[in-house]
């Protein structure tokens, strides 16, 4: 089965919220087995709402809504189904009699317009909403099933998951699962030809590649009405890419690389402290945004200025005159300095040009210099990144975790 997610509302047309409706339930339906081929985004407005939805009604087996289901002149969600499939509204008075409570509850009593919500398309049935006011609707027309959700996030999901979930269970023969492998120090077309003929032939499971910012996921998805077939084909081909890229795999799934960092450095039983001077602390707040983080991280000091970096690490005046503060010199002796002023295992330090000026000729903006202080030795590596401040700080911060992360998995038992 195939569906294709229609989402009203001027609002996301004009970039005024975010989409992430539609994210949810393409998520949802992939785990429930439901192939996601087509979203569309169509405004408050009923001619291309029904234009809409005749187009899907062609393509997708099933076609569900959200947004457009209020009690205000604008929301002609349930209008426009009922005109794409030539029905009347009629009303529901189930629907109407809980509205009607929900109001109660508040002590309020109900405006007349509220009763709209409770006009369904003939043939389909109303699906209680238990955190709003706007039911939704099921209905099955021929070939294809039509389902409307409210628009607020919070009572689509719950009422997704509630009422949508068991239905479409019922109708979905089977079961889709992926496994995502994260992949950091290979670039996109690397990892493309590595892999080869298994990205040519692929048919079941198949696997894509995901570019992200200083890192790359490969995910492999398997579709098998016995879910246990899935992971046993999923198994196989994750074996063959584990043998291909052994360490420059990170994690898998909802790992990140700080997640996998802390959790390498407790089972080491190491501690770390970070000094920061072009990333501005980005390195210890995406470390401290894990749980636990407290155990292995130790400290973390922004040194943006040349006095800070002598006065606080101990980093030499003379060092930074002679060789400046983006240096490999400098860069040592941040690492040096914050591993003794935190008495930590190891020290990370970082230092560079992020950009958009401040480059020259023999130190180029997106010049970084990491430092890594750990067992009486020091290295440093340096890079050149490409890309805004912002993409150059970021990337600057992978790589410092990275180096991080090969280190601990470099150390004997």
């Amino acid at each position: 089965m195939n569906c294709e997610i229609i989402s009203v509302g001027t609002e996301l047309l004009l970039g005024d919220i975010v989409n992430t409706n539609a994210q949810y339930l393409s998520k949802r339906l992939s785990d429930l087995g439901i192939d996601v081929y087509n979203q569309t985004v169509v405004g408050d407005n009923l001619n291309r709402l029904v234009e809409s939805l005749s187009i899907a009604s062609n393509r997708a087996d099933i076609i569900i809504t959200t947004g457009g289901l209020g009690p205000t002149d604008d929301d002609l969600t349930k209008l426009g189904i009922a005109k794409a499939l030539g029905v009347e509204m009629i009303l529901d008075e189930s629907s109407l009699k809980k509205i009607k409570g929900y109001f109660n509850k508040l002590n309020k009593t109900m405006p007349i317009i509220n009763e709209r919500q409770a006009y369904i398309p003939l043939g389909s049935q109303a699906v209680e909403n238990n955190n709003g006011t706007a039911p939704g609707i099921i209905g099955e027309y021929g070939k294809n099933i039509y389902i409307a959700l409210p628009g607020p996030p919070k009572e689509m999901k719950l009422m997704f998951e509630e009422s949508i979930v068991p239905y479409l269970r019922q109708k979905s023969k089977s079961n889709i699962k992926s496994r995502t492998i994260k992949v950091i120090g290979i670039g996109e077309s690397m990892i493309q030809e590595k892999l080869g003929d298994m990205m040519i032939n692929q048919k079941n499971p198949t696997v894509a590649l995901y570019a992200k910012e200083g890192e790359v996921h490969i995910r492999i998805t398997a579709k098998e009405e016995d879910i246990e077939k899935a992971d046993y084909k999923i198994k196989e081909v994750e074996n063959v890419i584990l043998g291909m890229f052994s360490e420059d795999i990170y994690g898998f799934d909802g790992d990140t690389l700080e997640s996998v960092v802390n959790g390498l450095l407790q089972k080491k039983n190491k501690t770390i402290a970070f000094a920061e001077s072009c990333t501005g602390g980005m390195i210890s707040s995406r470390y401290t945004d894990i749980p636990n983080a407290s155990i292995s991280f130790l400290n973390g000091v922004v040194c943006y200025s040349n006095e800070a970096k002598i006065n606080i690490l101990g980093v030499n005046r003379e060092t930074i005159e002679k060789h400046g503060a983006v240096s490999m010199e400098t860069a040592e002796e941040m690492a040096v300095g914050i591993k003794r002023i935190s008495k930590s295992d190891i020290g990370i330090s970082i230092t560079g040009i992020a950009g958009p000026s401040g480059g020259t000729e023999s130190k180029p903006v997106g010049l970084c210099y990491i430092g890594l202080a750990m067992d009486n030795e020091v290295k440093v590596y340096s890079y050149i990144f490409n890309g805004n401040r912002a993409k150059i700080r970021w990337l600057a911060s992978t790589k410092a975790l990275d180096i991080l992360r090969r280190a601990i998995l470099a150390l004997k038992e």
